[in-house]
């Protein structure tokens, strides 16, 4: 027996995140729901509660496909077969982070394709959620190659599996829901975008909210079932409202003032993507249907803005993500009528109405109508544009990648992923050259095995090691590194990159940012970097050694050192410091580390210790003089592509 899920009408406090899953339950092409937080908010529990309270949905007992009735995918022969259609829960799938390609897309049928059948797919992840829900925790720790995958279905709503000599499409709609921790890592912007809305979690601060949090939750893990039955009815009121808004939705109806004031808020806010626009309609329609109302009122207008813009905005590196409240509020209210500006309420409808109010609403919505379409007539649509330089470079590749695309089958006795097409092939041309009679079971052998060799894409390791010393250049270099970090950052999270500080003054070096692709973690690490002291540069480097080994397999690494090579700190008592410097070079060479050093060393009289510490590390050496934000962020991404 299967333990019943926590109770989505328990869950304390969090209105927006359950406004917005309920949203998505009530329209289901919004896009699904984003939900970013910190850990043990109740991220994970809310979307799976979620489930309990929807209204059941019409399928064929058996389908894989989760067809809907009548309409049969192509190759799904139990929906062609006839056979019975039943009531059942709305599909929820996990899509688990180390998921392959195959599971998630489907594969060949190795049974029924040995049986001579053509196009014979397994049906995987996508089939079955299929008019259901598509569950991704961490989202942002999800593999490239399944977020391409992802990507690509939920463009088309259909998924196209070609590989193994499969060539066979099926419908793949679903709600996506996605948990993550801003803690390791952003979205690639592609993804962030299909998320039609995103929600900010937060524990509750309040002492007795917390409390109460504890009590339920400690009452459901002492009894499920028991605890789950004292919420039955407010579930089942709860399953009764979202099947009520289903049905309602096609006759809610949101005028053109208020699309003029979407695309004005889209606009103002510098959202690129017309996405939003669309999205942030379906959403006030949603609201309405939820709340039994057929008119669409700016209040619900708003509502959807804070769910829609935050993640779609167009923000400045380093700048914290959400929504800017007062803007907001400036801009609701310059498009509201006078009447609305003045505190008269009398044309807004009331949240808590059974729909009989609906005139006022309307009428609301022509008194402000001229003032939003004079405002949207006004407006500057093209958005500003960061003048941050980037090099569109390219990621490194996997050499010997475990995941990401197949490029060829080679023979393999002991295949690691097996290439099922290939192999078949193989005992076929074999048995056909032996001269085994048709029809005859196919009996595979160890030369006939193949194996899949996969091509995929792999993160960068960025790693500064920062002289932060007393000498007159400290100040420059902070700005430099400062300025080079940022600009990395600003599409960072695109590549998947990882960048890591390492500052090293007085006695020691200590990394000052651990590798991270977090740009508001990057921001918090960097903002202020301590100067002054003596110069440790045998610390850094044997530093930047232990920490490119823990590294070790994660991320091909850079080293970017900006110093001026005057150690003056040696690792062991009466030690050679400059010895020491190149020694640690010398390792970090032999162990293949890519590096670049840019030399921080001024005045008439230079000694050229960054030239000499660059040629032991095998590295391109760049002046102080060249050295500006946007150079170094070129150099270092080209440098990454070599």
């Amino acid at each position: 027996m299967s333990v019943p899920l926590f109770p989505f009408s328990a869950i304390v406090g969090q209105p927006q995140l359950k406004n917005a899953l309920l949203l998505c339950a009530v329209d289901t092409t919004l896009g699904g729901v984003l939900i970013r937080g910190d850990k043990g908010t109740a991220k994970s529990t809310a979307a799976r509660a979620l489930t309990a309270v929807l209204p059941p949905v019409e399928r064929v007992a058996g389908c894989a496909f989760n067809c809907l009735p009548g309409q049969p995918a192509e190759q799904c022969a139990v929906c062609r077969g006839g056979a019975k259609t039943i009531s059942a829960n709305v599909p929820f799938v996990t899509l688990p982070l180390g998921a392959t390609e195959d599971r998630v897309l489907g594969t060949l049928d190795l049974q029924r394709a040995l049986k001579g059948e053509k196009n014979a797919l397994q049906a995987g992840l996508l089939a079955a959620a299929h008019r259901g829900i598509l569950y991704i925790d961490e989202v942002n720790l999800l593999p490239d190659h399944l977020v391409d995958v992802l990507l690509d279905v939920a463009a088309m709503g259909v998924n196209s599996v070609q590989r193994e000599g499969l060539s066979v499409s099926h419908p793949a709609r679903f709600t996506l829901i996605g948990t993550m921790n801003l803690e390791e890592g952003d979205l690639r912007p592609q993804l962030l975008d299909r998320f039609g809305l995103m929600v900010e979690v937060v524990a509750p601060r309040d002492k007795t909210l917390r409390a109460d949090v504890v009590r339920r939750r400690l009452a459901y893990e002492a009894d499920p079932a028991a605890y789950a039955a004292q919420w039955r009815d407010e579930q089942e009121a709860l399953c009764a409202r979202i099947a009520a808004a289903q049905v309602l939705l096609s006759q809610v109806v949101l005028s053109d003032a208020l699309l003029d004031l979407i695309s004005h808020l889209c606009c103002e806010f510098e959202v690129a993507s017309l996405r939003a626009d669309i999205v942030m309609h379906k959403t006030a329609r949603a609201f309405a249907a939820l709340d039994g109302r057929t008119q669409v009122t700016p209040d619900d207008v708003r509502a959807a803005a804070e769910l829609v813009l935050p993640h779609r905005r167009r923000r400045k590196p380093f700048e914290q993500p959400g929504l800017d409240q007062d803007k907001l509020d400036d801009l609701m209210q310059q498009a509201m009528p006078p009447e609305r500006q003045d505190g008269n309420d009398q044309g807004q409808s009331d949240s808590s109405s059974d729909g009989n109010d609906q005139s006022e609403g309307g009428d609301s919505q022509q008194m402000f109508a001229a003032a939003s379409v004079g405002n949207a007539r006004q407006l500057k649509v093209d958005a500003p544009v960061n003048n941050v330089s980037t090099l569109a470079g390219r990621r490194s590749d996997a050499a010997d990648a475990t995941r990401g695309r197949m490029i060829r089958a080679v023979p393999d006795s002991n295949p690691a992923s097996l290439a099922v097409g290939a192999t078949l092939r193989s005992a076929v041309l074999r048995s056909a050259a032996e001269g085994v009679e048709e029809g005859a079971v196919l009996q595979l052998q160890a030369g006939d095995l193949h194996g899949k060799v996969k091509a995929g894409k792999t993160a960068n390791l960025i790693l500064f090691v920062v002289d932060a010393s007393g000498s007159m250049a400290a100040q420059r270099r902070m700005e430099a590194v400062k300025g080079a970090v940022l600009a990395l950052l600003t599409d960072v999270y695109q590549r998947r990159d990882q960048v890591a500080v390492i500052g090293f003054r007085g006695d020691k070096a200590s990394v000052l940012l651990a590798p991270t692709r977090s740009v508001d973690l990057a921001e918090q690490g960097l903002r202020e970097l301590p100067t002054g002291g003596r110069t440790p540069l045998p610390h850094a480097l044997q530093l930047a050694l232990q920490t490119l080994e823990q590294s070790a397999g994660v991320a091909p690494p850079l080293l970017v050192l900006l110093s001026d090579g005057k150690g003056n700190v040696a690792l062991e008592n009466g030690g050679d410091p400059w010895r020491e410097t190149l020694a640690l070079a010398e390792q970090l060479a032999a162990r293949g580390t890519p590096a670049l050093v840019l030399d921080t060393e001024t005045g008439y009289v230079r000694l050229g210790r960054a030239a000499q510490l660059a040629q032991a590390l095998g590295a391109e050496c760049m002046t102080l003089e060249e050295l500006t934000a946007d150079n170094l962020a070129l150099t270092i991404r080209a440098r990454m592509t070599q």
